[in-house]
Parts: structure tokens; C-alpha cells; sequence
């Protein structure tokens, strides 16, 4: 019975044992690799050990190691990283804010004309009935405040941030973007460098102008790699897609 238990107790430390023997074995291997293949052997481990991105832009392993920092943008031979802004903008915080002001002030007029007395000393609502006037006005406050609160759940997610990465060492495409809370949470999207036949550049201006750089990719629908809500000027459209094009030795349609 105690020479069970011995054994028993042996096994549940030389488990540990093991796990930090392949840690350090794995820590050994990049330490040891050269200068120029240092960068990209964490990320081909982490082919292995699962890929997680972090609010900061932060590719890690799973076992906390952090790979590469894809919030700052890179432009090297054989790497390209461009971080892509989501719904964080200033302008997006402004429009917020503003529906915010007028969905608070248009409820509590309509407050104010159903108990007959001003909620807010600087909102007069001695003069409207709250038939019809105010049911609209309340009406007009509900719907402000559901946009709002849309608006600003959108930016707390960071809806449409991620970035885009071109890796020559590792042989892929991947654009990586936040979505909706859900199955599609996360979109990352692999290609390998191959199969891109071309960079396309659609322009339309107007009022709604149109700027927009995309990746032809062989028996694939065309993949926009710009952001959605701010267009780009004509001259980054035509900086970008140049030096991707040179990047991937691929033809420019569109311009």
C-alpha cells in the first residue's frame, strides 16, 4: 500500500517535471536559432500551440510568449504588417456623444410634459402637452438612445480593427479583423502568398466617395484591405497599393 502511494506521488511530480522540460527544450530551440529566423520561429511554434490576439494587438502563444506586435506597422523585404483602425475613431466618439445629448434631452422633455413639471430647470416644458408633443418627443428620446447605445457597444467592441499581414517567410496572407460579439467574433482569414493574382484599386468619388484596395485571389471573391467609414486619400490609395503590388510582384488593376 505505501510503496502505491510512493509511486502514485512520484508521477504526479515528474508530470510537472516534463511539462517544464518541453518548455525549456522549446525556449532552448529559438534561443539557439539564427539571427534571421529568431523572428519567425515563435510564430511557425505557434502553429502548434494556438494563436491568440490580445485588445492591444499583441499576437501571443499559448503559452503567454508574446510573437510579434501587430499594432505598429511594419514594411520590411519579407514582411508587411498594417494595422487597420475599427470603430475607435474620433469621429465615431463624437456622433456618440452627441446622440447621447440630444436622446437625454428629447426623454426628459417628454418627462417633463407627462408630470407637468420641468425635470431639468434649464429644459422649459410648461408649454407642451404631453399629448401629442411629448409621446413624440419620448418616442424620438427611445430611439435616440437604442442608436446610442449601439454606438457605443460598437466601440467598446472595436468593431472592424485588426490588421492586415503579408508574410514571405511563413508563405501567407492573413487578415485578421474584430467583429460582433459571437461565432464570428474573430475573423482570420489565411491565404497563401500564391494563390494572389493581382491588387485592385476601385475609386468613385461623390458624395459617398469610394476608395478602396482589394486582393484578387485565384478562385476567390476579391478581399477589401482598407478600413470601412474613413476613405483614404487618392495618393495613400495609389502608395498603398503600389508598394503591396511590388511587395507581392503582382499586377495593379484599377488605376
Amino acid at each position: 500500500m505505501s510503496s502505491a502511494l510512493a509511486s502514485a506521488a512520484f508521477t504526479v511530480r515528474a508530470a510537472p517535471t516534463r511539462a517544464t522540460a518541453r518548455t525549456t527544450a522549446r525556449a532552448s530551440l529559438v534561443a539557439k536559432a539564427p539571427a534571421g529566423l529568431r523572428a519567425t520561429l515563435p510564430a511557425r511554434l505557434s502553429k502548434s500551440a494556438g494563436v491568440s490576439v490580445s485588445r492591444r494587438g499583441v499576437v501571443t502563444r499559448a503559452d503567454g510568449a508574446a510573437t510579434r506586435d501587430v499594432s505598429v506597422k511594419t514594411n520590411t523585404d519579407n514582411l508587411i504588417i498594417d494595422p487597420v483602425v475599427g470603430a475607435k475613431r474620433f469621429s465615431n466618439y463624437f456622433w456618440a456623444g452627441v446622440v447621447s445629448i440630444g436622446a437625454t434631452g428629447f426623454l426628459i422633455t417628454g418627462a417633463s410634459s407627462y408630470f407637468e413639471h420641468n425635470l431639468l430647470f434649464f429644459l422649459d416644458a410648461s408649454e407642451i402637452k404631453f399629448f401629442p408633443q411629448g409621446l413624440v418627443m419620448s418616442f424620438y428620446g427611445v430611439a435616440g438612445s437604442l442608436l446610442a447605445t449601439y454606438l457605443w457597444l460598437t466601440i467598446n467592441w472595436d468593431v472592424g480593427a485588426g490588421y492586415n499581414e503579408f508574410n514571405k517567410d511563413e508563405g501567407i496572407m492573413r487578415i485578421f479583423r474584430y467583429g460582433f460579439p459571437g461565432k464570428n467574433r474573430r475573423i482570420n482569414l489565411v491565404t497563401p502568398l500564391q494563390d494572389i493574382q493581382a491588387v485592385r484599386v476601385e475609386i468613385a468619388d461623390g458624395v459617398n466617395p469610394r476608395r478602396v484596395v482589394y486582393v484578387r485571389c485565384k478562385n476567390k471573391s476579391d478581399i477589401p484591405l482598407t478600413r470601412i467609414g474613413q476613405p483614404l486619400t487618392l495618393a495613400e490609395v495609389e502608395k498603398q497599393a503600389a508598394d503591396l503590388a511590388k511587395f507581392l510582384q503582382v499586377p495593379i488593376e484599377g488605376l
